[in-house]
């Protein structure tokens, strides 16, 4: 391939300026055009390309976001829609395309693969939901935001003597709460793949109450109910007093911290590298910390499960 593209789609995630970046290089280190499509499949079908060179994605590699853009799309959705992005496509003469996204993203690259046109995804979203990947692209600095949002609230808590319920993202994945409830020394997590007793949760509210803590620390993932609630049912059964904390669209931006720039810039070369080999219509992932590929198909098939031990480890480590 001479010609490529690439795009960004679904929510930004930090470290997806990197693998743009890698992508740009790579491409021109192997003497390829490559052009960037501004806001997703929306510019795709709209046309929105600019060709990109060395110079594009200098000084990127450190910022949050995505340069290119990003927009959801319901053009893209239709049979007319696609076949549209195709003539775009066919018109700058582009051989191949790199999408950034999670499984929305790659359900539209999907519909392209289908129609003949050779893809290739990189993960690229926060909630680390995609089940053929251990991690995500951005996943890793959403924890750590949220890990140092966590530490915050554990102080100005200790200083009231106050619970905090902590809500963070995550759509249908808990791994933002476990891991970040983890690492903040939370003293539960409410998941949405594991059922929570929320008597034990206020057993533990005052076991550590009786043994003298000052504060006591409850992660919420997104989806599993109320917050306020929660709170609202921890100050009528223990009389303790509880705020609630949303971290919202924080966790999603942000400088990428390294690991995420690291795993972004390996999987920017190496889809490059897919494309130039007619390796196509495959999704980049991680596995036993190593970069592999799985055919689009079947890895949007691959359901996403909980890491039950380090829940386990929750427990024991919060009596």
């Amino acid at each position: 391939m001479r010609t490529i593209a690439i795009l960004t789609s679904g929510g930004d995630a930090p470290g997806m300026n990197a693998a743009i970046r890698a992508v740009v290089r790579a491409a021109s280190y192997y003497d390829m055009k490559v052009y960037g499509i501004k806001n997703g499949y929306s510019g795709l079908t709209e046309g929105n390309l600019e060709l990109m060179g060395v110079s594009s994605v200098a000084d990127i590699i450190q910022r949050g976001g995505t340069i290119l853009g990003t927009a959801r799309s319901k053009e893209f959705l239709t049979e007319e829609g696609q076949q549209r992005a195709l003539n775009v496509l066919d018109i700058y003469g582009i051989e191949g395309l790199i999408v950034l996204g999670g499984d929305g993203t790659f359900r539209g690259a999907k519909a392209l693969s289908e129609k003949g046109f050779p893809v290739i995804g990189i993960p690229c979203t926060i909630d680390n939901d995609l089940g053929y990947s251990e991690y995500t692209i951005g996943f890793f600095t959403a924890v750590e935001t949220a890990v140092d949002a966590i530490g915050k609230i554990r102080d100005t808590s200790s200083s009231h003597g106050r619970a905090s319920v902590i809500e963070v993202m995550g759509r249908h994945c808990g791994d933002i709460a476990l891991y970040s409830g983890l690492a903040g020394g939370a003293e539960s997590i409410i998941l949405p793949e594991i059922y929570t007793d929320m008597d034990q949760v206020l057993q533990k509210v005052l076991q550590g109450r009786n043994r003298g803590k000052r504060q006591n620390l409850i992660i919420m993932a997104e989806g599993t109910g109320d917050p306020y609630e929660v709170a609202e049912t921890i100050r009528m059964k223990t009389n303790i007093e509880t705020r609630v904390t949303i971290l919202g669209h924080i966790q999603r931006g942000g400088t990428p911290i390294a690991i995420d720039r690291i795993i972004a810039s390996e999987m920017g070369i190496v889809a490059v590298e897919k494309l130039r080999d007619r390796d196509i219509n495959i999704l980049l992932g991680i596995r036993n910390n190593n970069i592999y590929t799985i055919p689009i198909d079947k890895g949007l098939l691959c359901g996403k499960s909980i890491k039950k031990g380090l829940y386990n480890t929750v427990g024991i480590l919060s009596i």
